[in-house]
């Protein structure tokens, strides 16, 4: 991590004034209404070595994201506060965090106190939000450990140990109205919540490294802009997209799904004005186990449908690999969902040709990542779809938690009539599909038993007939009747 003193910009000013100025420095050339900052420090009297931070108008994103973490918690301490805001911006600490030289107004002094005490801090003033939104399941494949959501008293109940690592999660509100002195208030609860941790995690003396962030930016243009971006965004795309040649093929394609009613189109991620990625199910359900109950949801008509538009932002595919992102919201109580699909192609020498794999299904919702494995029982020929009549992760599952310990446990997926391809396609449609069903299938393999029993039974009558021997002897109607000795 990067010292507080040691970046040329911070070493004109004191240490409480770390984050504010850090942040200021570059609210003029980055907009901030698509991005989150992200602060980590550690605890008092740990040095970790610096990592230099971004220089100004440098967007961080998912993987220099994952590599910042990963340098600190391979050196640091591996017990992880992380705070974690609903929403999060720029303007939210130059408004309220003094930053002006109006001290007294600041309503972060909690936080000034933590950095100013911390010899290892790390300002990320700007960072996509779909990579912050990620950072609890980056942290939580770092630390290979499930994230606990706490507050102030049940962590002062909590005995930590420094030996085994932990994810202690505290989710932080944020509203804003019309009133923007609520924003303040609920900035300055936060602080308040901020230094009762700091305060019992002292007390305990175990060494830890905290983060501060949000999940998405405090700015309400964020989510118009997140839908404007659409499949990945891009001026390339845009163009694309208006093209007269591809207007033209979805025309004729949605005319052919017109044709067959009760038919809609697959769901489909362009990149570079070729459709590279297809997923298409009769139904997508999940379910989440609360007070010993399955709630289920089904999301199939945000994801299907003539006019349903499903949001595909974060997903990306190349030659030989491809991640499909479904967003959702509101789904049994996350406001913020995904369904991703995670897809590899690459070569196998035994059987001496390239095979495409559905690596795993993930769920996102509010940070926190569930992952099932796939690769073992989904699979296909390059060249190929997978096709499957039941996808599923509890009923004959070929989708597995990935861990005893991961919040996969926690949830059911089932995929109905499920089709996918991630490589190879030509055109907006299916390659031939390798179904999941083998060519001995279980009613195959029934009728095939119970015509061998029957053959069997039928051969040892058959067998028994031939043993019977034809007697010797028969009664004549006119002659003295035999008689048969009762003794010898």
């Amino acid at each position: 991590m990067a010292s507080s003193g040691t970046p040329s910009l911070l070493q004109r000013v004191s240490g409480s004034m770390v984050v504010f100025l850090g942040l200021l420095s570059v609210l003029t050339s980055v907009r901030c209404d698509e991005q989150v900052p992200v602060i980590m420090w550690t605890s008092e009297g740990i040095s970790l070595p610096r990592q230099p931070p971004p220089t100004a108008g440098h967007i961080v994103g998912h993987q220099q994201l994952a590599s910042y973490l990963e340098k600190a918690l391979n050196i640091g301490p591996r017990n992880v506060v992380l705070f974690l805001q609903d929403k999060m911006s720029i303007e939210d600490f130059t408004m309220y965090g003094g930053a002006f030289g109006n001290k007294q107004d600041g309503v972060f002094p909690n936080l000034e106190e933590a950095l100013q005490s911390s010899s290892s801090s790390l300002v990320l003033p700007a960072v996509s939000w779909p990579a912050s939104n990620a950072v609890i399941g980056q942290l939580q494949d770092q630390l290979e450990t499930s994230p606990l959501y706490m507050d102030p008293e049940t962590l002062s109940q909590l005995r930590l140990n420094a030996s085994s690592p932990a994810l202690l999660v505290f989710r932080l509100p944020y509203g804003t109205g019309s009133d923007l002195l609520s924003a303040k208030e609920i900035l300055s609860g936060n602080d308040e919540v901020i230094g009762q941790v700091m305060s019992i995690m002292k007390s305990q003396s175990v060494p830890y490294t905290a983060i501060y962030t949000g999940l998405q930016p405090s700015r309400k243009e964020a989510a118009s802009l997140s839908v404007e971006a659409g499949l990945g965004g891009g001026r390339s795309l845009l163009q694309a997209r208006g093209t007269h040649r591809d207007r033209w093929r979805d025309r004729e394609r949605q005319q052919r799904v017109k044709e067959k009613p009760g038919v809609y189109p697959p769901v489909e991620f362009k990149e570079d004005d070729r459709t590279c990625m297809l997923l298409w199910a009769k139904g997508l359900t999940v379910s989440i186990l609360r007070n010993n109950r399955w709630e289920e949801h089904d999301l199939t008509p945000s994801t299907f449908g003539e006019g349903v538009s499903p949001k595909l932002h974060g997903s990306n595919c190349d030659k030989s690999k491809g991640r499909l992102v479904l967003n959702y919201e509101n789904v049994l109580g996350h406001r913020s969902f995904k369904l991703i699909f995670v897809m590899s192609e690459r070569h196998y020498k035994v059987s001496a040709r390239r095979w495409f794999t559905l690596d795993a299904v993930e769920l996102e919702y509010d940070g926190t990542k569930a992952r099932f494995n796939g690769s073992r029982n989904i699979y296909a020929p390059a060249e190929y779809s997978y096709r499957c009549k039941s996808v599923t992760s509890f009923r004959w599952p070929l989708l597995i938690p990935r861990s005893s310990k991961d919040p996969a446990n926690q949830w059911r997926v089932s995929f109905d009539d499920f089709q996918i391809q991630g490589f190879n396609l030509k055109g907006s449609e299916f390659s031939y599909a390798s179904d999941c069903a083998g060519f001995f299938s279980p009613g195959i393999w029934m009728g095939l038993l119970t015509s061998l029993l029957m053959v069997l039974v039928l051969t040892y009558g058959l067998h028994m007939i031939m043993q019977l021997l034809t007697m010797d002897r028969f009664d004549d109607p006119k002659g003295p009747g035999i008689s048969v000795p009762q003794t010898e």
